[in-house]
């Protein structure tokens, strides 16, 4: 699979535990420091904060991070240009609003217009939830449906999309 070698936007898809975020670390750190991971994350239990610690652990010296539960457009302006970024992940995000009660097709056109015009080689994460059962809740649909559509605007504004499935990347696009 070709590497990205300059500027742009790679978008990495899959379900749970499919190594999404794996692959997306290595594909920035195949690339020259600093790197700079956006975590979107909110450690409101003990299991997450263990989550988050792994994840940390992982990435290992050399990265910057930044806490960008909510305001991830501002975060991504707020960075220096040509250097790699990694978001991880659209799914934490959306669901950081969607609990929050805020307008989730605002909030992703500016999400989307940010990420249109990336200024280094960006990879953004996030899960595939279409591809499960029908969610038997309201919320768990709302959810679904919202993702799906910010999954689709995303894709179509990157350069390239990778679909994770047993550890293993596919080129979509």
């Amino acid at each position: 699979m070709p590497e990205l070698a300059g500027p742009g936007l790679t978008f990495v898809l899959g379900g749970a535990r499919s190594g999404k975020s794996t692959h997306a670390e290595k594909l920035a750190t195949a690339l020259p420091a600093p790197w700079t991971y956006i975590a979107t994350a909110q450690a409101y239990d003990d299991e997450m904060v263990e989550r988050v610690a792994l994840h940390r652990a992982r990435r290992g010296a050399g990265w910057r991070t930044v806490e960008a539960p909510l305001d991830l457009a501002g975060a991504l302006r707020s960075l220096p240009g040509g250097q790699p970024v990694l978001v991880d992940c659209l799914t934490l995000w959306l669901s950081n609003h969607m609990l929050a009660d805020h307008d989730l097709d605002t909030l992703s056109g500016e999400l989307e217009t940010v990420l249109s015009a990336p200024r280094g080689p960006w990879f953004v994460v996030s899960n595939e939830v279409g591809m499960g059962i029908v969610p038997d809740n309201v919320l768990g649909r709302r959810f679904r449906d919202a993702q799906g559509r910010l999954n689709q605007r995303i894709a179509a504004c990157a350069g390239r999309v990778l679909f994770m499935v047993a550890g293993l990347p596919m080129q979509v696009k």
